[in-house]
């Protein structure tokens, strides 16, 4: 069994050697599994893709912008059975990423998603952050009926032959959005066996990327937009 583990930058130097440090390669050897760590860059014009090179990484420029975009080619380049994503600047728990891999299997699942709520570090998350993650992960809850307490983490678990009963990944929304989008997608369909687990987030490295009001305000709306179209 191989496993992939997908990460999207752009101008990350600062924390994608201590992102990709963190993953413990030894546990997945132990367990006689491959490991594929490929990072989709978009463009950086820092050191964030050399460094990831030197770290052992396999590093795929998408020059189209997008958060969604990146996953999008990410998953199509990803040779693994199993997908593991996250961001690169030290704010997810790769250093768990074999625990949770072990967890879909154990379990069955097609589809793991973290909520970060669960161990929040101190700083990890502003209260503008904080507030502007309730009200979608409420909303989300409202109007698909998923229950899930963190509507926005980026780190999820996917057996790639699940995103084969979705609907295609160019379909799938550029930007913010598609954080959101995937899980309904996920949870939604009858097929696929869908969970959310206790996870934890620390406090980032380098400078956000995320433009608070903006990509909230796009998230919100692309909820209601969605409904509407269904």
């Amino acid at each position: 069994m191989k496993v992939s583990i997908v990460i999207p930058t752009l101008n990350e130097e600062d924390g994608i050697g201590i992102t990709i440090d963190s993953i413990k390669r030894e546990e997945f050897k132990k367990r006689g599994w491959q490991l594929e760590i490929l990072i989709v860059d978009g463009n950086s014009t820092d050191k964030t893709r050399e460094i990831a090179m030197e770290k052992g990484a396999k590093v795929i420029i998408e020059p189209r912008k997008g958060y969604g975009r990146a996953y999008k080619t990410g998953f199509k380049e990803a040779s693994g059975d199993i997908i593991v994503t996250g961001d690169a600047d030290g704010t997810y728990p790769f250093h768990k990423a074999h625990e949770y891999v072990e967890l879909l299997l154990k379990e069955n699942l097609d589809f793991i998603t973290t909520n970060r709520f669960a161990e929040l570090e101190k700083e990890a998350m502003s209260f503008k952050h904080f507030f502007g993650n309730f009200i979608l992960s409420t909303t989300l809850r409202l109007l698909y009926g998923i229950k899930i307490k963190d509507s926005q983490s980026g780190m999820w678990i996917i057996r790639k032959e699940a995103l084969k009963k979705i609907k295609p990944l160019e379909k799938f929304h550029d930007g913010m959005p598609f954080s959101e989008e995937i899980k309904i997608e996920m949870f939604k369909n009858k097929e696929i066996k869908a969970k959310e687990i206790p996870s934890c987030l620390y406090q980032r490295k380098g400078k956000a990327k995320i433009q608070s009001w903006r990509d909230g305000w796009l998230n919100l709306k692309y909820l209601f937009k969605k409904k509407l179209v269904e």
